[in-house]
């Protein structure tokens, strides 16, 4: 709505209900304002509650399948190296 369209509108309740009126209704657009941006707000909030939780499970899933590969890693040995690859070497020489 354009600052056009809300003047006609007002010149028409104007027109409809008098002066009287006008209060009465600037209180009731403002209250439905507030009402709208606390529920707008509330959402928002839920929204983002709902984000970060995601975020956390994310980040606990990854950190413990780090563990998890830091443990597989450490109960396997390093691979010893082959005998036999020593006396090939020994003897091309």
């Amino acid at each position: 709505m354009s600052a056009g369209e809300i003047i006609l509108i007002f010149i028409v309740y104007l027109l409809l209900f008098g002066a009287k009126g006008l209060p009465s209704l600037a209180q009731t657009l403002g209250k439905a304002v507030y009402q709208f941006r606390n529920a707008a707000g509330e959402v928002q909030r839920e929204i983002m509650n709902g984000v970060n939780e995601v975020k956390k499970n994310a980040e606990i899933k990854l950190d413990q399948q780090d563990t998890d590969t830091t443990a597989q890693r450490q109960s396997f040995p390093p691979p010893s190296p082959d005998p036999s690859e020593g006396k090939e070497e020994e003897r091309q020489n």
